[in-house]
């Protein structure tokens, strides 16, 4: 029982901390200008929030998250206690991982999506990452707390149950999307980086959502891009050097709006 508390606990803080070790790495890489999507300076000039308020932001988000997910916990607790310890086989972690993943990108697809055909939710929910014109590592769960409760703790908590993880192997899925999220946010196409190499939903993908041309576009998160792919919603881009050094994401010529 001591080993279940505990890793459900752990399940609920490594990913915090994940979350910002891993954007402090990003920010001690901001100077790699020719990797980057854009200028460093469009951080302060073309966002519409204070890089203060983002942080405040993010914490008060991860504060309430957290205490969701240890109450729903402790409330669904009795349902593994007593259960044996599950098989640990690499097939059965891989299935475990893949169906998370699956389950996430299903919900926060079309909840993601919803928030942006919705006008009402939009204007008072989602608006608000999008205030982040030029994204950052940092500011990649920067969302209204109710729209982070609802595209990420329900979203990871069905993740959870509908996989059959263990609280243990819940530590290290949720801190896998929580890297792959904040890599998303990075604003850097840095050679070599597997994330990158593996899925082609990457920083770059993401950015052209956050631009206006592409805001009704590329709604998949933070895995794959098949729901785009499938339902329309995909806009293809390439990667070209900007005059002023670095690198944009560009639609791709000859693409047209439905």
């Amino acid at each position: 029982m001591g080993f279940a508390v505990s890793d459900e606990l752990l399940g609920t803080v490594v990913p915090i901390v994940v979350y910002w070790i891993y954007s402090g790495i990003y920010m001690c890489l901001g100077s790699f200008e020719k990797y980057r999507l854009h200028p460093k300076t469009d951080e302060e000039e073309k966002n519409l929030v204070s890089k203060r308020t983002v942080v405040e932001g993010v914490l008060f988000q991860q504060f309430l998250q957290a205490a969701a997910a240890i109450l729903l916990f402790s409330v669904t607790g009795g349902q593994t206690e007593g259960s044996p310890q599950q098989p640990s086989s690499f097939i059965i972690l891989a299935r475990q991982f893949l169906t998370a993943m699956l389950v996430m990108d299903t919900w926060q697809y079309f909840l993601h999506r919803y928030f942006h055909e919705n006008k009402f939710l939009y204007r008072h929910l989602h608006s608000q990452h999008h205030r982040l014109i030029v994204p950052y590592a940092f500011g990649a769960l920067y969302n209204h707390p109710l729209e982070g409760l609802l595209l990420d703790t329900v979203g990871g908590a069905l993740s959870f149950m509908l996989s059959g993880m263990s609280p243990r192997t819940s530590i290290f899925f949720f801190s896998f999307a929580t890297v792959k999220t904040v890599d998303d946010h990075c604003g850097l196409m840095l050679p070599g980086n597997p994330l990158h190499i593996f899925f082609r939903n990457n920083a770059a993908y993401h950015d052209v959502h956050h631009q206006l041309y592409g805001s009704k576009y590329n709604f998949s998160q933070p895995f794959f891009i098949m729901w785009d792919r499938i339902l329309g919603t995909y806009m293809p881009f390439s990667l070209e050097k900007r005059a002023e050094g670095g690198l944009e994401a560009r639609p791709t010529k000859g693409f047209k709006e439905d």
